[in-house]
């Protein structure tokens, strides 16, 4: 299967050649009074500001010109249509199918995804109203009062960071259990009341290795705790699509939640994955979330491209990525509801695009992926801001700020506002020594300490930055910027030509750890059936360990 290297295609190289001549970003913005306007998207539940993005109308035009030979005005469409853009698994990829409306309808392998989807939803909304309203009882009788989810990557990162962008819950009270680290169980399971406790079993395979482990750990502990064993399907249910292996723990059926092969871990949010925000916060809520997703499909869809919000967000970060060398990115939510996003996105871009070869099995000859990372603001502005101003690491950033705070502190949001503008300012501009000594002598400090001082006070800027301001941190402003996000990924993916839908690195990951955990207990089922751990550094540091729990 071929696919599409965009190295080669002459705009690539007169992108280079741009990259190479351009101004400061300062230049750029002090140019053009009528910037911001013109570099502004409108798109559902919020306006994005590309204008200190280091580019300029001309560049946009190339870099869209560069999507087009990629196929992408195609390809966008393909999105919401039977396909297989996940080859090396034999997939196809349809998230967006899950917040199409009813009306719609996608047939893959023989099956109606949407209505698939709808009929889940249906069981999604009578399994929460029945939890949230104490119909649905414990092994004695009493209503259900906390929710654990048990779920790692995307079955954990999408829905704890929407349970926590959207408050405290008037449901049950909703909880994350992710980790194989036994930390995480032992803190949490002392605060729970086993007759009051429903468990989600999150797992397509029922078999990832993290999620099995801590589902065995709670079940052992449900019984230990008196409920006897037929009444475990009161505490539990699952999502996944492995009915025998949910039978052989103790689950019928009826327990059980669909996931679909076409839908990926970090993209299933807006699946039944999301059964905890329907818990917790109500399945009308979780509806919002819904359509917000949708409203920035549709948007993705059928807007013009020199008019898209994802495509052009994901166009200045593979401008930025490839052209003008920038090493990460820094989201910086200011938004406290947001504390989670970055850790969401970490997973949704470095797992989907973090990619060596392109789809046909060739070296991809251009740098994929990005490296995200960041924390609210404005808690960053007191910790890694000072190498972000005056550091030597080229990184670009996107700052998000819901217009709306959802409280009534306004004097707060003021300065919340006025911190995020001064800062995208600041990595835009700058400050030179010329300027910071004129400050300084301003402020009356002489003319011989205040140039000795200046080089200290003088930051370098030039460094890109988008704007994301949010109508409000509500279900559909939430919904639509997960919706952002996913197809930002799905852009860049395209013109890298990889496949931003598989995760092999991963894969192998597993594979090794479980080989490492047989060496560990040193059983004869590792030694006839494991394969032998050949690093010495492996082998010591498993001796170590092993020297250790034998208390030697």
């Amino acid at each position: 299967m071929s696919s599409f290297d965009p190295t080669q295609r002459p705009v690539w190289q007169a992108l280079t050649r741009r990259a190479s001549e351009l101004p400061h970003l300062a230049t750029l913005l002090d140019a053009d009074p009528d910037r911001f306007l013109r570099f502004r998207i409108d798109a559902p539940q919020m306006r994005l500001d590309l204008s200190r993005q280091r580019w300029d109308e001309a560049i946009r035009g190339q870099l869209l010109e560069l999507a087009e030979e990629a196929g992408l005005d195609t390809a966008r469409k393909q999105l919401f249509e039977a396909n297989r853009f996940n080859p090396t698994e034999g997939r196809a990829v349809l998230h967006t199918a899950l917040r199409a409306s009813a009306e719609a309808s996608v047939e893959v392998d023989g099956i109606d995804a949407i209505a698939a989807v709808h009929a889940a939803l249906e069981r999604m909304r009578t399994l929460s109203a029945a939890v949230r309203d104490g119909s649905w009882q414990g092994a004695t009788g009493k209503a259900i009062r906390d929710v654990v989810n048990i779920g790692i990557g995307g079955s954990f990162l999408g829905p704890a960071m929407a349970c926590d962008a959207l408050g405290d819950t008037d449901g049950p009270k909703v909880h994350f259990l992710a980790n194989i680290d036994g930390t995480e169980a032992a803190r949490l399971l002392p605060k729970l009341d086993p007759t009051r406790t429903l468990f989600i079993i999150a797992s397509k395979s029922f078999g990832t290795l993290e999620t099995r482990s801590n589902a065995l750990t709670v079940r052992s502990w449900l019984l230990e705790r008196g409920i006897a064993i037929e009444d475990l399907r009161k505490h539990f249910v699952a999502i996944s699509t492995n009915v025998a292996a949910a039978a052989e723990f103790g689950l019928p059926e009826a327990n059980l939640l669909p996931l679909w092969d076409w839908v990926g871990g970090r993209y299933s949010v807006t699946s039944t994955i999301g059964l905890p925000i329907a818990l917790g916060h109500g399945f009308e809520v979780f509806e919002r979330l819904l359509a917000g997703a949708r409203a920035m499909d549709e948007h993705f869809r059928d807007a013009p491209l020199v008019a898209n919000a994802p495509v052009l967000l994901a166009l200045a970060e593979l401008w930025n990525t490839n052209f003008l060398g920038t090493e990460s990115h820094a989201v910086l939510p200011y938004a406290t509801a947001l504390d989670l996003l970055p850790d969401y996105l970490q997973q949704l871009e470095m797992e989907s695009n973090g990619k060596s070869v392109r789809i046909d099995g060739s070296p991809v000859s251009a740098r994929t992926g990005t490296i995200l990372w960041g924390n609210v603001g404005t808690n960053g502005q007191h910790a890694y801001h000072q190498l972000l101003h005056q550091g030597t690491a080229p990184f670009s950033a996107q700052f998000i700020l819901p217009l709306d705070p959802g409280h009534e502190l306004h004097s707060h949001h003021d300065w919340l506002a006025s911190h995020c503008f001064a800062q995208a300012e600041v990595f835009a501009r700058g400050r030179s020594e010329t300027d910071a000594q004129a400050e300084l002598e301003a402020g009356g400090m002489s003319a011989e300490e205040a140039r000795a001082a200046a080089p200290h006070r003088a930051m370098p800027g030039n460094h890109p930055s988008s704007t994301v301001l949010l109508d409000d941190v509500g279900p559909e402003s939430l919904g639509a910027l997960i919706a952002l996000h996913e197809h930002k990924v799905f852009v860049q993916g395209m013109i890298w030509g990889i496949n931003s839908f598989d995760q092999w690195g991963v894969e192998l990951g597993k594979v090794l750890g479980s080989a490492i955990h047989g060496a560990l207990a040193d059983s004869p089922e590792h030694h006839e059936a494991k394969p032998p751990i050949n690093d010495s550094s492996s082998r010591e540091l498993i001796a170590l360990f092993r020297a250790h729990q034998r208390g030697t």
